[in-house]
């Protein structure tokens, strides 16, 4: 494998971790929110994250590369701090809404410095890397800005 396949394959890594600890965040604001409707888009959102894990996931099996199949540890972290924050002032819609949010702009910056990286490394529009990273990212700007308009019609309820 070449230099520059493995440097793709870990950029690609590093995408799959965020995916992953975007499904279990997604899941676990599921588990924290009564509102059924919120709910029903964190399931969604968690099975977006999964898809878009496992098209990664083949990406880097077709570049040569053995796939990511865990999440982070920085995020497990996160999430236990969450989750002990929770456990003493409550699970708010917003205060749930406040993490996801937060978890997103963490995974944007990810997927721009990914795409940045593929640049630097040859894998420009046209290319089928940079296209996969590039569809995604458009995912999760989508799914930050739906997010975030949650949060604020949250707040505005309050």
């Amino acid at each position: 494998m070449s230099n520059a396949n493995k440097e793709v394959i870990d950029i690609l890594n590093d995408l799959i971790e965020y995916s992953k600890d975007g499904e279990k965040g997604f899941k676990e604001s599921a588990d924290d929110v009564k509102n059924s409707e919120l709910k029903a888009f964190f399931v969604q959102r968690a099975g977006a994250c999964a898809n878009a894990a496992a098209e990664l996931q083949a990406e880097v099996r077709r570049l040569g590369g053995d796939p990511e199949t865990s999440t982070s540890v920085t995020a497990d972290l996160h999430r236990g701090w969450v989750n002990l924050k929770s456990m003493l002032t409550g699970k708010d819609e917003e205060s749930v809404l406040n993490e996801v949010e937060r978890g997103e702009d963490h995974a944007l910056r990810a997927y721009k410095e990914a795409r940045e990286k593929l640049v630097k490394h040859g894998h420009a529009a046209g290319n089928s890397t940079y296209a996969l990273v590039e569809k995604q990212l458009q995912g999760v700007q989508q799914n930050h800005d739906q997010v975030k308009a949650l949060r604020d019609a949250a707040r505005a309820r309050s």
